[in-house]
C-alpha cells in the first residue's frame, strides 16, 4: 500500500473521528514512506576494486560506495555491518574488510593473512569463510580466530551460506553441496551432488538456490532433494547470489549484470543492474518497519475496527 492511498484510506473511514485526532493519525501515516529507507543491494565489483550500491529497484545510489580495494570477492551483511573479502597482497596476503551500510570504513584488515577467501558468511558475531584450497575458517566479527580450519578437505569450497546452526557449502570442483554445522560437525558432506560448477548458494526456509557456471539457478531441499535444477537457465557466468523474500538476486559475471527472479522462477527483469565490473557477489539489506510506520499500521487497523463496530 503506497502512501497515497494510506491517506485516501484514512481520510474516508475517519471523517466521523474528532478532527486533531484524525490529523495526528493522516500525519503517522504520511511518514511511512519517507521514514523507511530503501532496499539496498551492495555487489562486489574486482575489475574496478570497489563496492557498488544499489536501490532494490536496480537505481544506483552510489557505484563506488567503498573504494580502494583491490580484488573484493565474497560479501556479507550483519545488521548495519558489511564484511568484504579482498586479495589486497597476493594470494596468501587476503583480507576481510569491515564497513558500515552507509560506508564508513570500520576496518579494512579486521581479519588478515587469509589465502584466496572466496565465499564468506555471517551468523551472530560470527565470520564463515571459505578458503580456495578446501577449508571454512571460524572468525568473530572482531577479528578474533576462533578456527582457522574449522571444516577441512573440501573440493574448492566457493558459496557458502548459513542457516541456524547449519553451514552449507558450494564445492566447485566436486560438484557437490556439504552440509556442516557452525561448529565444524560433518552432517553430510554430499548432500546435493551431480552439480556443474557449483559457484553461488543462498538459503530461504527450507530452499537451498544454487548458481552454475553453465548459467542456471537449482532449487534444492535443505535436505539434499532437487526441486528444479534448472529453476533459471539462461545466465551469463551467474556467481553470487541472494534472496530477499520472494526474490532471487544473481550476480552475472561474464554479463556483468545483475537478474531479479521469484523463487518461483519467475522473470522479473534479467538486466536489473548492468554496466558491472568483474562483479562476484552480492547482498541484499531490506530495513525493518520504522516504529512510525509500525503505528501507522496499528493506527488505521485500530480505527477501521471502531468504525465498524459503530455502524
Amino acid at each position: 500500500m503506497n502512501r497515497e492511498t494510506i491517506l485516501r484510506v484514512l481520510r474516508s473511514a475517519f471523517m466521523p473521528i474528532a478532527t486533531p485526532i484524525m490529523a495526528l493519525v493522516v500525519m503517522v501515516a504520511a511518514t511511512l514512506t519517507a521514514t523507511t529507507a530503501q532496499g539496498q543491494i551492495f555487489i562486489t565489483n574486482g575489475g574496478s576494486g570497489t563496492i557498488g550500491e544499489y536501490t532494490t529497484s536496480g537505481a544506483p545510489m552510489n557505484g563506488s560506495f567503498v573504494s580502494g580495494l583491490v580484488d573484493p570477492f565474497g560479501i556479507a551483511v550483519s545488521g548495519s555491518n558489511l564484511f568484504v573479502e579482498d586479495v589486497y597482497n597476493g594470494a596468501d596476503s587476503a583480507r576481510v574488510g569491515e564497513y558500515t551500510t552507509s560506508g564508513v570504513t570500520v576496518n579494512r584488515s579486521v581479519i588478515s593473512g587469509l589465502y584466496y577467501p572466496d565465499g564468506i558468511a555471517v551468523s551472530g558475531s560470527d565470520l564463515f569463510v571459505t578458503g580456495y584450497y578446501g577449508t571454512i575458517g571460524e572468525y568473530t566479527t572482531s577479528g578474533a580466530t576462533v578456527n582457522p580450519s574449522l571444516v577441512s578437505g573440501l573440493s574448492q569450497p566457493i558459496g557458502i551460506a548459513v542457516s541456524g546452526s547449519d553451514l552449507f557449502v558450494a564445492n566447485n570442483f566436486s560438484g557437490t553441496i556439504g552440509e556442516y554445522t557452525t561448529s565444524g560437525a560433518t552432517v553430510n558432506p554430499s548432500l546435493i551432488t551431480g552439480l556443474n560448477q557449483p559457484t553461488g548458494i543462498a538459503v530461504s526456509g527450507s530452499d537451498l538456490f544454487v548458481t552454475s557456471s553453465i548459467g542456471t539457478i537449482g532449487e534444492y531441499t535443505t535436505s539434499g532433494a532437487n526441486v528444479n535444477s534448472s529453476l533459471v537457465s539462461g545466465l551469463e557466468g551467474p556467481d553470487g547470489i541472494a534472496v530477499s523474500g520472494s526474490d532471487l538476486f544473481e550476480v552475472n559475471y561474464l554479463g556483468s549484470t545483475v537478474g531479479e527472479y521469484t523463487t518461483s522462477g519467475g522473470m522479473l527483469n534479467a538486466a536489473l543492474i548492468s554496466g558491472l565490473d568483474g562483479s562476484e557477489d552480492i547482498a541484499v539489506v531490506v530495513p525493518e518497519p520504522t516504529i512510525l510506520s509500525l503505528l501507522a499500521l496499528g493506527s488505521l487497523a485500530l480505527l477501521a475496527r471502531r468504525r465498524r463496530s459503530a455502524r
